[in-house]
């Protein structure tokens, strides 16, 4: 088949679909019927006014003729920009201005009719001519709507293997350069060799065009995959689904991390056929008959993650604000983190073109309220989940709006949206209240919709005109359901859960759409990720392996609060092991060595997730020791950064990593810049959802994550990008486990596709490759090639050209694209020892494939960058990272000294042959410290001897580790110093100290007060309870209740927390209690 039988074809699908064909040459000024004033003229400017004379009945002919100018002057010479300037005036209408009845109006003058495609005229328009400022070219097929250059296809020869599709990209690159004019009105770029056919925007680079699958939204493929240009005439460019498009699925954003540049964004096919098929099920679910099953549930949108889920809600929320059914209904959409509704509510602001309206954010509780609360319609809120908690002194959360056209958007849906059972929480009342408490009982309706209820009220003794009431308060999602009552909930998440407790299609409905990992890796949207243990490098035995699986399975973060409190003790004393100094010099070496070796095969950037922000700085510090280069206190330069969250209040090791949001977001700037020298940035769980840097190639973890965290975590790397040809999660902690429990639930969930592939999978294909070149080099001896230079590359060269019986290009191709496989393959692997052994072969091969490619004109566009990845390989030593280990003398450490007891009794402990036994020693005479010290702060007790018994208990027995263990109790130990001296530091009494503690056990209390006012409410709370105190007072209920009350009085004075007042209010009471008998009465 040749082009222009390609061609011919298309035009025929094209016809089909609704098209009428006309030639080129016969459109021209001089053609046999001119529709063209010249070859310069790029808009059919009389079937232009033809339509909008038709379309806009009502309007004045000169403000029809106002509205033609505008449209053929844009006004802008900015390519780019002119097109985003069209695309106002195609979607929402040429503004105008015009006299009627005396009066000045203004009206929009429609361009095209959206609610019915034949009143529009479609033409395809097949070698139309177009001459530029210094060039004429001719363009293959051009699609006109009413006279408007909206697509542009370029076809090349399928029986040419030279002429592929990225001639065909090429060949666009070179029009927009010399024949500007006919762009600046183009919705969509159509690439074809006959075989392939992508999609892109105006300006996409070649990885962003992508194929288009589906003609009716559920079957992929529907002709075959070699027939993919009819699948996507007939599945876009038919004029009903091109209005829908072009309408509801192009947007314009300014691209953070290419320093404010304006790109142009268009809707995959997923994306598409998912807004489309989830207006139809809001609609049926928001209707007042609705059946019980379908009420409220807008269903499920499961888009694995990097596949563009922000722009489709993003184009959903904008297709169902014009959804006449709707009746100009508000959008509230719903994230769980300040930071991710930060990125999802900037991401909306810049599509304010496609929502013709500027979203809001409830900043507060109130602000939400005010938004909400009985709003008549329309509007866009963002606000976290968190918001919608009840004030103090309501029982739940009240009604804001009992309207049905409200749509709520959930964002990640998978984490925070089953909080429809009730808990027993106890709270102080008026005695008042307490008569009225046992007729007050609210029904309200679980997620799937039965009326339950909820409030049960347990009164005891009254006491000073107040009692405690118990009464079952429900989560978030129940809160925010009572709120909205009658709204339909859609929604959107890349992980969706299907488990015992917790199914997202039983919240929100069935799947709508779905989009899962396999199918992204098929369509190019993605890349695979691949997974490396490094646990191996650190030279832990099987028996260690196993613990901190084990471990890993039992502490691995999640974000539920109270998921949170149950661990948080033990996830401490995790976290004192995994950042013990010999570890994180271990850990550091081997990522440095990593991460050198990897960038030597594969150019780009890397995240390394680490438990607490104090590691973060320890394993910062410890790579900066290794490459001091890289290190830099100007944000604006260095080579690596640590993003976390944190205050001025902080301590001294943390503060010079704590950046404002302005620096943050640089930094985010900078890490997106694949220009930029940063390249290396570690996080504790900022950035791990949400964020899309698509130069990262790899994520090292040395944090325990489990199910939907890991999973969006390792997605961070699964970014199509340039050369990239795989993400890599290299595990430091041991989450392989956790990545098996993590594919079954997808499995469950009904996902295909694996979360990540085995390196050594990549390996496998490596020597697969390399066998069949050494095949084809079998005859010339190469065997010298390491010192054998140009030489040798030429002679092994000159025998490939030699092989087939001289059929040059045969045996060129087959060499060059098997050493193209094995190059891919290398970059995957490149770090696992087996690759090594084979490195400098493998830059051989590639050499020899440089020499044979080089002068061909035929290359593909991508030659430049896969010939420097070659040459990387061939003149780069990439460093060879030596095995890491855990002890002492490994590492170059001191022996521990423990100041707090007596250095020669110490000298005799640490000469003891038998280690185990002098752990044991240390372990009995800390924990006597922590007694005599601890005895009466409650906070500090339980701190530092559940962290002992915690850490003791996991290196019981493992003598490969009592290093680390010494080490621990030396860390412990300084930290009893410091404890038992704070007094003085922060100019408290000992007394003052311990409720200063129990104040500040609570985190969120530190991070929004300061520390002085904690440290007056210290004060206060220690003269006044010391005043009230009686004998036996802890025995006595009534005399509990009133100090409980001035306590509660005190926290608020100085406002304290108030969700978090009552937790304090019992820790300071026990505090209480514990000093009570030292205190003189």
């Amino acid at each position: 088949m040749t082009e222009d039988q390609l061609e011919q074809e298309a035009l025929t699908w094209l016809h089909d679909v609704g098209y009428t064909h006309r030639h080129g040459p016969d459109i021209a000024h001089d053609g046999a019927a001119p529709e063209r004033a010249g070859y310069r003229q790029v808009v059919l400017a009389e079937r232009l006014r033809a339509a909008i004379d038709r379309l806009n009945p009502g309007v004045p002919d000169a403000a029809r003729d106002d509205a033609l100018k505008q449209v053929l002057e844009l006004g802008t010479p900015v390519l780019l920009a002119a097109n985003r300037q069209f695309h106002r005036l195609l979607v929402a209408g040429v503004p105008v201005q015009y006299q009627k009845d005396g009066e000045t109006r203004g009206d929009f003058v429609r361009l095209v009719d959206w609610a019915d495609a034949s009143q529009n005229e479609w033409w395809a328009v097949n070698q139309l001519t177009v001459r530029g400022p210094h060039h004429t070219r001719r363009a293959d097929i051009v699609l006109f709507v009413n006279g408007l250059p909206l697509v542009l296809l370029e076809i090349k020869n399928p029986a040419d293997q030279n002429a592929d599709i990225w001639k065909a990209y090429d060949q666009l690159q070179t029009y927009k350069a010399q024949i500007p004019d006919i762009f600046q009105y183009n919705a969509l770029l159509v690439i074809s060799d006959g075989t392939e056919a992508l999609m892109g925007s105006l300006s996409a680079n070649g990885e962003r065009f992508m194929a288009w699958r589906t003609i009716d939204g559920v079957t992929l493929d529907p002709l075959g995959e070699f027939n993919e240009l009819q699948t996507l005439v007939r599945g876009v460019l038919a004029p009903a689904y091109l209005l829908d498009y072009l309408r509801y699925f192009v947007l314009f954003e300014e691209d953070g991390g290419l320093g404010g540049t304006l790109v142009k964004k268009i809707a995959g096919y997923h994306q598409f056929h998912a807004v489309r098929a989830a207006i139809a099920q809001v609609v049926a679910a928001s209707r007042p008959g609705a059946a019980s099953g379908v009420q409220g549930k807008g269903g499920v949108v499961w888009h694995t993650q990097g596949s563009g889920k922000s722009i489709t809600m993003t184009c959903f929320a904008a297709r169902v604000m014009q959804e006449p059914a709707m009746a100009n209904p508000t959008i509230v959409v719903i994230t769980d983190r300040n930071d991710l509704d930060g990125q999802l509510f900037g991401v909306f602001s810049l599509a304010q073109d496609l929502l013709r309206e500027q979203p809001v954010q409830a900043r507060t509780r109130q602000e939400l309220r005010a938004l909400l609360a009985n709003r008549p319609s329309g509007g866009i809120v963002f606000a976290t989940i968190q918001k919608f908690m009840p004030g103090e002194d309501e029982d739940s959360f009240p009604m804001l709006s009992d309207r049905q056209n409200i749509v709520v958007i959930a964002d990640e849906a998978h984490r925070t949206q089953y909080g429809f059972e009730a808990k027993l929480k106890a709270r102080k009342v008026p005695q008042a209240q307490v008569d009225t408490a046992q007729t007050d009982i609210k029904s309200i309706a679980t997620g799937d919709g039965v009326p339950t209820s909820h409030h049960a009220s347990l009164v005891p003794p009254t006491s000073y005109g107040s009692a405690t009431v118990e009464r079952y308060q429900v989560g978030y999602a129940q809160h925010l359901r009572d709120a909205l009552p009658h709204a339909t909930f859609v929604a959107f998440t890349g992980t969706p859960v299907s488990s015992e407790d917790r199914d997202t299609r039983a919240v929100f409905g069935d799947y709508i759409h779905v989009y899962d990992m396999q199918q992204a890796r098929e369509d190019g949207a993605t890349v695979a990720i691949y997974y490396e243990s490094r646990l191996a490098k650190l030279r832990l035995n099987e028996a260690d392996l196993g613990l901190i699986d084990d471990e890993v399975d039992e502490l691995a973060e999640d974000e539920e609060e109270t998921d949170q409190s149950r661990l948080k003790s033990k996830w401490a004393a995790l976290e004192k092991v995994v950042g013990a100094e010999p570890r994180i010099a271990s850990v550091a070496a081997d990522l440095v060595a990593h991460f050198e070796a990897r960038n030597t095969a594969q150019n780009g950037k890397a995240m390394v997730v680490a438990m607490s922000r104090e590691i973060c700085v320890h394993l910062y510090d410890e790579i900066v020791r290794l490459r001091p280069d890289w290190h830099d206190d100007d944000p604006e330069k260095g080579a690596i950064k640590i993003v976390m969250t944190g205050s001025a209040s902080d301590k001294a090791l943390l503060r010079p990593h704590i950046h404002n949001a302005q620096v943050k977001k640089r930094l985010e700037k900078r890490f997106k810049d694949p220009a930029d020298p940063l390249r290396l940035v570690i996080v504790r769980d900022m950035w791990l959802t949400g964020f899309d840097a698509p130069c990262v190639h790899t994520l090292y973890v040395d944090k325990p994550m489990k199910g939907h965290n890991l999973m969006q975590a390792i997605a961070r790397v699964n970014r199509v990008f340039r050369d990239k040809q795989g993400g890599l999660v290299v595990d430091y902690i041991g989450i392989g486990n956790e990545l098996k429990a993590a594919m079954k639930e997808y499995t469950a969930s009904h996902g295909r596709g694996k979360l990540t592939v085995d390196a050594h999978e990549a390996y496998s294909l490596l020597a697969e490759k390399i066998d069949v070149l050494r095949a084809m080099l079998h005859g010339y001896d190469y065997s010298g090639f390491l010192t054998g230079g140009h030489k040798t590359l030429a002679g092994a060269a000159n025998h490939v050209l030699g092989l087939h019986n001289g059929k040059e290009k045969d045996g060129k191709k087959r060499f060059a694209d098997t050493a193209l496989a094995m190059s891919k393959a290398f970059t995957l692997c490149c770090t696992l020892d087996e690759a090594k052994a084979v490195r400098e072969e493998v830059a051989f091969f590639q050499g020899v494939k440089v020499l044979l490619t080089k002068k061909d004109i035929t290359a593909k566009k991508r030659t430049d960058e896969q010939r420097e990845l070659a040459i990387r390989q061939i003149i780069g030593s990439a460093v060879v990272s030596e095995s890491v280990v855990d002890i002492f003398d490994a590492v170059g450490l001191d022996k521990p000294n423990i100041g707090l007891l007596d250095d020669d009794f110490l000298a005799q402990v640490r000469n003891l042959p038998e280690r185990n036994l002098a752990v044991e020693l240390l372990e009995r005479l800390l924990e006597g410290e922590i007694k005599s010290r601890f005895a009466s702060n409650v906070v500090q007790d339980r701190k530092f001897s559940e962290l002992l018994a915690d850490v003791i208990k996991r290196y019981q027995n493992r003598s490969i580790e009592t290093a680390q263990v010494m080490e621990e109790l030396v860390a412990m130990a300084k930290k009893f110093r410091e404890a038992a001296s704070r007094g003085e530091t922060l100019g408290l009494t000992e007394d003052e100290v311990r409720f200063y503690d129990a104040l500040a056990h609570n985190e969120s209390a530190v991070r929004e007060l300061t520390d002085e006012t904690l440290k007056k409410i210290a004060h206060e709370l220690t003269e006044s309870l010391r005043q009230n105190l009686s004998v036996d007072w802890s025995k006595r209920e009534s005399v509990r209740a009133k100090l409980r009350l001035l306590v509660k009085r005190i926290l608020r004075k100085y406002k304290y927390l108030p969700d978090r007042a009552d937790s304090a209010v019992e820790l300071v009471l026990q505090q209480a209690e514990a000093l009570g008998e030292n205190w003189s009465i």
